[in-house]
């Protein structure tokens, strides 16, 4: 049976950071299909550097053209709301409605389709690095949802790799992430207590590492070579479906029907943990808005009901069966949940998405909210991940938490040694 405590809490729409002091929100049903991002063209963690832009777009099916208003605030690396005042780290101001909006064209499943851009003629700039919140409001004050940013600078350098693990009980499913932060013009005092760093996989806040310390120094660097510590499991090669073909099946869609919108019925999917390593190229878990009809595919999309079935046949006592990936944040809520049917004896879920690319994953959910991403897809140090260090730094007398530096790197140049 499914933990209705778990359901309970999370159609709540709320989530606790880790560390944290600060409470996420999930946006209701009818925001749909959040963008959020920065240099890049997909959707996912902006982390941007002082002076870039920064966008955000949204759907709401309600179509309505409700005023809805955003508010920025300033957070410390455990996500605790800083001390700083706004005057401190914005040059403007916020609390300000979204002006742009457009609604949907020749559509079945109509909608609203807002974009907001920073710096605007309001929030003229973000003048400190750190870590950020973007709240988004509606006119009577009420929280509709939020999305976190990071803002740094260049001020350290991050040489990262990524290998397989040491433990030979993981060898075959983990990748460890080892990184030296070089500061040759910057003096890093008392580092082990002032530097703190944070590494991602996949740009997935939510699985973040954040306790790690420098193992030793050789004169301008720090080193960070641990194995265990540092060590995610690998996973699998995202699943995914592409949409883009509004009215035709294709080799991730079975077949498609038309109701009150259309509805799009994906292949049955196995448990793949014990099924030897497959390589498919993917895009780590993110989503692409695109329609093969449409000019302008912000407003001419279609909202799809995509079909979701699976054959799971392990016990899973009282946990729960969901989709996961960034079409929603890396959420866990109802609207991911697999129900079992007792007809096909398989596990089943519906769930709206705007026309496009997406990448998702079957996983396991624990009462506390804990995923396990391998127990259906399994976990092999083969997988395809890309992996971010940020490096955050308060020196002596500052009053938060500064981004000084970052590196990137993916497991498709792993090595043994």
């Amino acid at each position: 049976m499914p933990s209705k405590l778990l359901l309970l809490f999370l159609s709540l729409g709320f989530f606790l950071t880790s560390e944290a002091q600060i409470i996420e929100k999930i946006e209701p049903f009818h925001i749909r299909t959040v963008q959020f991002s920065g240099s890049t063209n997909q959707s996912k963690l902006p982390i941007i550097r002082l002076g870039e832009t920064l966008m955000l777009s949204f759907d709401d099916i309600n179509g309505d053209e409700k005023d809805y208003y955003y508010q920025i605030t300033h957070h410390n690396f455990d996500w605790s709301e800083s001390d700083l005042s706004k005057g401190e780290f914005l040059d403007g101001f916020d609390d300000v409605r979204i002006e742009t909006y457009e609604n949907s064209l020749n559509t079945l499943q109509i909608y609203s389709h807002y974009t907001l851009t920073i710096p605007n003629r309001e929030t003229r700039r973000i003048k400190k690095t750190g870590n950020y919140l973007l709240s988004l409001y509606d006119d009577d004050g009420t929280l509709i949802f939020t999305r976190k940013f990071i803002v740094m600078q260049n001020e350290v350098k991050v040489a990262v790799e990524v290998k397989r693990a040491r433990d030979l009980a993981f060898i075959e499913s983990k990748q460890s992430v080892q990184f030296v932060i070089d500061s040759p013009n910057f003096l890093l005092i008392n580092p082990k207590q002032s530097v703190k760093t944070l590494v991602l996989q996949n740009s997935n806040l939510k699985s973040g590492i954040t306790n790690l310390k420098p193992q030793y120094t050789i004169g301008s660097e720090l080193i960070y070579r641990f194995d265990k510590e540092s060590s995610f499991w690998a996973g699998n090669e995202f699943l995914f479906f592409d949409s883009k073909e509004l009215r035709g099946a294709n080799n991730t869609i079975r077949r498609v029907e038309l109701t009150d919108i259309y509805n799009h019925f994906l292949y049955t999917r196995l448990s793949r943990a014990d099924v030897p390593y497959t390589y498919a190229p993917d895009i780590n878990g993110n989503f692409v808005i695109r329609s093969f009809r449409a000019e302008r595919q912000s407003i001419e999309a279609e909202y799809i009901r995509m079909h979701f079935n699976l054959n799971y046949y392990e016990d899973i006592g009282d946990k729960e069966l969901h989709i996961y990936g960034n079409f929603n944040n890396w959420c866990i809520d109802e609207s991911t949940y697999m129900r079992y049917d007792e007809e096909t004896d398989s596990f089943k879920n519906s769930r709206l998405f705007k026309q496009g690319f997406y990448n998702y994953r079957y996983v396991l959910v624990d009462r506390d909210g804990s995923v396990n991403e391998a127990a259906i897809g399994g976990s092999f140090w083969q997988t395809e991940n890309d992996y971010t260090v940020l490096v955050y730094y308060r020196g002596p007398g500052e009053r938060f938490d500064r981004v000084i530096g970052y590196g990137k790197s993916n497991s498709n140049v792993i090595t043994n040694n």
